[in-house]
């Protein structure tokens, strides 16, 4: 738990990050993600609660092996490119050789070879991000923890962003990705918490995320699905042409759609389209947290 004077920030969050692979921290703006963050990496201490990140308490021991982006960007504007990745670098306990020589690999794979050289403050926006991410991953973490990590990014930015967390993935690196933004983590992530107002309202993969709203289908029939098996909603979507007519169907929990075209056919129920669609992680994501944000505190 985190309080601020009367404010709860972040109430009776439990839960683990299992090794490798890419766990999506997820919430609307406000729901506590920098706080859990924050308190995980020892910049906030907790109300009460114990937290263990990596086997151990937060603390200055084992910074190396974890890598923080931080929503907030913070670099020093004075000094060049590859001497801030350095020096985070030797913040984390790297030797100065090579720290340097990671510091220029990163900013070459970063395609700021040109820019090496050139201080933080005559960067662009994207330019230092790149920066920031290079200095979060100097040490070769094996816990990556990237706070909205594609705020202000343009769309060719966004991609090499995602490029390199999935390498790190591929690697062996746990990564906690924080957004709010559901297209990034459903591209992203495989297993997801969310959170609202500082509550777990939420934990499972994909898969179990999207079991939380009915499998919806559209249909194109002669007549309304009324009465078949599993059906539990049916929504006209007009005229189809000669005679047939769309519509959304949502199914009841635990039906199936494969049972309901089956029953389609026995019973001579013509259909002339037939397709399903599970809901988006958006979808539930509004489903979950807006029923969440709904309750009476």
């Amino acid at each position: 738990m985190k309080r601020f004077g009367g404010f709860t920030a972040v109430d009776d969050l439990s839960f683990e990050v299992p090794e490798g692979g890419i766990f999506g921290f997820l919430g609307a703006n406000g729901a506590g993600k920098t706080t859990s963050l924050r308190m995980a990496l020892d910049i906030l201490r907790p109300t009460s609660g114990a937290i263990s990140v990596l086997d151990r308490a937060p603390g200055l021991k084992g910074s190396g092996e974890i890598g923080f982006l931080p929503e907030e960007r913070g670099l020093y504007r004075q000094l060049t490119a590859v001497e801030t990745v350095t020096y985070f670098g030797r913040l984390k306990g790297m030797a100065l050789a090579p720290a340097r020589s990671a510091a220029r690999a990163l900013i070459d794979r970063f395609g700021l070879t040109a820019f090496a050289d050139e201080t933080v403050e005559k960067l662009s926006k994207g330019m230092a991000q790149k920066v920031q991410l290079a200095a979060a991953l100097v040490t070769e973490p094996r816990l990556l923890i990237l706070d909205e990590p594609f705020a202000g990014l343009d769309p060719v930015n966004q991609a090499m962003l995602e490029e390199v967390v999935l390498e790190r993935a591929r690697s062996g690196a746990t990564i906690v990705f924080s957004t709010h933004v559901m297209q990034h983590a459903e591209r992203l992530c495989d297993r997801l918490i969310l959170i609202a107002r500082g509550r777990k309202v939420f934990q499972g993969d994909q898969a179990q995320a999207r079991a939380q709203l009915p499998t919806r289908l559209t249909i194109t029939a002669q007549k309304a699905p009324r009465g078949l098996p599993g059906v539990a909603e049916v929504r006209s979507l007009g005229p189809a042409g000669e005679g047939w007519t769309d519509y959304e169907l949502a199914l009841a929990p635990g039906a199936s759609a494969a049972d309901l075209l089956q029953a389609c056919t026995s019973d001579g129920f013509p259909l002339r389209r037939f397709e399903t669609r599970q809901a988006s992680l958006h979808e539930v994501f509004l489903h979950v947290v807006g029923e969440a944000e709904a309750e009476p505190q």
